[in-house]
């Protein structure tokens, strides 16, 4: 068993600073930039043109 002292553990380093829950946040917030836009676009689009959605 290691015991380290309190001086050695704050300088402690480990790990990447990049996860897979850091991607998937990064993922996330794009296709919701994404699907904002694209949204946006069809109503500019729709506005525009003056049509309507099918029934």
């Amino acid at each position: 068993m290691i015991i380290l002292k309190n001086e050695e553990m704050t300088k402690v380093t480990g790990g990447s600073t990049i996860t897979a829950s850091l991607l998937s946040a990064i993922n996330k917030t794009v296709q919701i930039i994404f699907d904002l836009g694209q949204s946006i676009g069809s109503s500019i689009r729709r506005i525009i043109t003056g049509e309507k959605c099918p029934t």
